[in-house]
């Protein structure tokens, strides 16, 4: 007997070109929120809040420095804050007529570099995403993601 299952929701804007520039903010989610990117440390009386990275965390750091068109990010205990910024003309290959990747893919390469660094998967199979269309929204972007290891308890990621 076959079952129908319900059909999964794209979390991308329908007939949106996300290979256009633009500036885009992205979310990446660990499976099951499970905490395997850092801990927040810090928050007394003498130090701010940071995430103090696990081995994760730095080899997902090392990926995510490498995208071409990262403006902004923040690597959060059990999911991944970022602004990627995409623009044809700076972010194309040199001295070819490759195209910029879209951010689609983009998020893909990044998951599979980490994964296959770590030997597994540990990330949500899709990703949320913002595209950014003012200074207005970019600036409050910005600041969320810049402010986010000091807010990690009221975080609707946070897990304890």
């Amino acid at each position: 007997m076959f079952v129908q299952l319900p059909k999964r929701k794209s979390n991308r804007l329908k007939h949106y070109d996300y290979s256009q520039n633009g500036a885009y903010f992205i979310t990446v989610c660990v499976k099951d929120g499970r905490e395997l990117l850092g801990k927040v440390v810090g928050g007394d009386d003498h130090s701010t809040p940071y995430v103090l990275l696990s081995e994760y965390g730095m080899v997902t750091d090392k990926y995510i420095r490498r995208i071409t068109g990262i403006n902004q990010y923040v690597i959060m205990p059990n999911h991944i804050h970022m602004i990627i910024l995409i623009d044809s003309h700076e972010n194309g290959t040199m001295w070819a007529s490759s195209p910029t990747q879209p951010v689609p893919q983009l998020i893909k390469s990044l998951k599979t570099l980490i994964s296959k660094e770590i030997g597994c998967s540990i990330f949500q199979r899709s990703y949320y995403d913002h595209v950014i269309r003012s200074e207005k929204d970019y600036e409050q972007i910005c600041q969320y993601i810049d402010t986010n290891p000091l807010r990690w308890t009221e975080d609707e990621y946070y897990t304890k």
